[in-house]
């Protein structure tokens, strides 16, 4: 052995490096091919080298049939999501009556989404609509509190006055409240309060694009039912 090979001897990484850069290497020497063995990566029996390639070829493989499905999977979910949002949104466009569309807009996501309870109130509305149970009984601070949301609220039960507005508001554990606006008005003019006695159905770190869709549909709905300024004219 050199003196060379003693201070400076040939690592793994060498090794590594010298089969990268000299890919005919097992062209020259085909017999290692049979004549090396590795652990095999099921149940640590001995393979050729060559097997060992086969087995991690057919373990990629497998995840890559893994990530197909899931992909087809979220696919499926979505079409269904997506057919749900039309059937609601059907509804919507349905309703005989302005009066009706918060009713309608409650029932329906309980009814496609299985939400346990849902609730909406509306302010600001016409005269002809003051008295409905959706416009009254909202305190100034309820409406201050809509006007802040800048995305949808979603968390546990922590004595929300919207949680009040609910059947059943003793049995709330979570719930989602959305900000009704007029397109890109600052201020809320109603808000809807999603709920459930499961405290995972609203979680805090939930997405809510989806959330916030549902809002936007529900404020051009309900914008049936808003006091109209009339146009002033020259």
């Amino acid at each position: 052995m050199t003196p060379h090979a003693l201070t400076n001897p040939i690592t793994e990484d060498d090794i590594a490096n010298f089969l990268v850069n000299n890919p005919d290497f097992f062209e020259r020497h085909a017999q290692l091919l049979s004549a090396v063995q590795l652990s095999s990566g099921h149940g640590g029996r001995a393979v050729s080298l060559q097997e060992r390639q086969a087995e991690m070829l057919r373990d990629k493989i497998k995840g890559l049939e893994q990530r197909v499905i899931e992909m087809m999977r979220h696919g499926q979910d979505n079409s269904v999501i997506a057919d749900k949002m039309q059937a609601w949104t059907r509804q919507l466009l349905l309703a005989a009556q302005p009066a009706d569309i918060p009713g309608v807009i409650a029932a329906e996501l309980q009814k496609q989404f299985l939400i346990p309870q849902a609730a909406i109130k509306v302010w600001g509305v016409d005269a002809a609509h003051a008295e409905q149970a959706f416009a009254i009984g909202v305190s100034p601070e309820a409406q201050a509190f809509a006007s802040s949301l800048i995305r949808p609220y979603c968390g546990p039960n922590t004595g929300l006055e919207a949680a009040r507005w609910l059947p059943d508001a003793g049995s709330v554990q979570s719930m989602a409240v959305i900000a009704l606006r007029a397109g890109a008005a600052p201020e809320a003019f109603g808000a809807l309060v999603l709920a459930s006695s499961d405290r995972e159905r609203f979680a805090a770190d939930m997405a809510t694009d989806f959330l916030q869709r549902i809002g936007e549909l529900a404020s051009a709905a309900l914008s049936r039912l808003r006091s109209v300024v009339p146009a002033v004219t020259a």
